[in-house]
């Protein structure tokens, strides 16, 4: 059975004596996000246990969690300028996409 979008939820669970977090996850972007963090940091991220229903769940280090204020229209304007100012252009998300 197919969950609904709804259902297909991200947790991030953590207690203040641990210093490593759970993120269990359904989250396509998140999901390929962990894997290329558990890859390249091995001893850091870990799968966690076995999921099912396309979910994953990783151990990662508390710190890699966080809440950042949104960013404000004016803050996001004055960034703009100073990316075109530097000549900073995105990644192409195209060559990404056909990588993975």
């Amino acid at each position: 059975m197919k969950l609904s979008k709804y259902e297909q939820e991200t947790i991030i669970c953590y207690n203040e004596e641990e210093t490593t977090a759970s993120v269990y996850t359904h989250n396509n972007q998140l999901i390929k996000k962990l894997k290329r963090l558990a890859e390249k940091y091995p001893d850091k991220v870990k799968p966690e246990r076995p999921e099912h229903r396309g979910a994953v769940s990783y151990l990662v280090p508390k710190r890699c969690v966080s809440v950042r204020e949104p960013y404000s229209e004016r803050r996001r304007e004055a960034d703009s300028i100073r990316a075109k100012t530097a000549k900073i252009r995105p990644p192409d998300r195209s060559i990404r996409s056909q990588n993975e």
